[in-house]
């Protein structure tokens, strides 16, 4: 419990500092760079379970090659190309092992109906440019058309972790990759949910009903969420009193927020990350380089 509490309290210095720094869009309109996660969703086109589902096989391959995949769903890229963006978010997250460079990123942008399997130079050898260009157009890209978007993400990971797991790569360290448990997955689901509470839902509320009204809105919502989670009304009590206070402070910073029209998450740029790269609700990028290998389509 006390685990969980302090996690919280490092959700809300998180909050905060992305506050202090201006949730807006930059100054070039460019899309932010979220916070690292084995599957961020910015577009709710998966559900948790689907998520979760996903996120437990990409853990597994890590747990036993190394290897991290990631995949990022966002509304849109532009003005940027899905390569630039792309590039960006891997460069920002370090996905891999640093001297290994064995990280991937799919990256999907909804409403550009674009998408792009970003590899690292330890990947290269097997998850090639024409290997991930199949993976676009032939598997991928036939379930998007359908409408089957969590269909062809599952399919397209699947791909991925397939030819990720022929590479010949160092053995991970033991440790280096630890299962989480139970409440670890709850806590970053509910981390998720929270911030797009606070940062979606809170600047469509606030515009709606005005601060105050949206912060109490949002505090209920994240606290119902809370306890259908954790199953303790303590735990959904703090957390909802948190999300009322962060939804309050970010919305004093006047515009701060989703914007709808840019469909930026955050604030403008994301700089490369230092040393053994970030880390967010308890899966950090290793450190891994990456080149600007991959392949990108649409559907």
């Amino acid at each position: 419990m006390w685990a969980f509490f302090a996690r919280l309290a490092a959700w809300l210095c998180c909050l905060a500092i992305l506050g202090s720094a201006g949730l807006a869009a930059g100054d070039d309109g460019s899309p932010a760079v979220p916070p690292l996660a084995r599957v961020g969703d910015l577009t709710a086109t998966l559900n948790g379970e689907q998520i979760r589902f996903l996120e437990s096989k990409l853990a597994a391959l890590e747990r036993a090659k190394g290897v991290q995949i990631a995949v990022l769903i966002v509304p849109t890229v532009k003005p940027e190309t899905i390569e630039q963006y792309a590039l960006r978010v891997v460069e920002a997250w370090r996905l891999g092992r640093q001297g290994v460079d064995d990280g991937a990123l799919l990256l999907v942008a909804k409403e550009d109906r674009k998408m792009r399997i970003e590899v690292g130079y330890g990947l290269e050898g097997v998850l090639n440019d024409a290997s991930a260009k199949r993976i676009i157009s032939e598997t991928i890209g036939p379930r998007f058309k359908q409408g089957d978007f969590y269909g062809g993400i599952d399919a397209g990971v699947e791909a991925m972790i397939r030819l990720a797991s022929g590479e010949a790569l160092p053995a991970p360290s033991v440790g280096s990759a630890p299962a989480r448990a139970a409440g670890d997955d709850s806590f970053e689901t509910l981390l998720i949910v929270g911030v797009i509470l606070v940062l979606v839902l809170g600047g469509v509320l606030r515009a709606i009903f005005g601060r105050l009204l949206a912060a109490a809105m949002v505090g209920l919502a994240a606290a119902g969420i809370a306890s259908w989670l954790v199953s303790s009304i303590l735990v959904a009590l703090v957390v909802g009193f948190a999300a009322f206070i962060a939804s309050l402070f970010l919305g004093t910073l006047g515009g701060a927020g989703w914007s709808s029209g840019g469909a930026s998450w955050g604030g403008g740029r994301t700089g490369r990350g230092a040393g053994g790269g970030r880390s967010w609700g308890g899966f950090s990028g290793g450190g891994g380089g990456f080149g600007g290998g991959g392949a990108s389509g649409d559907w």
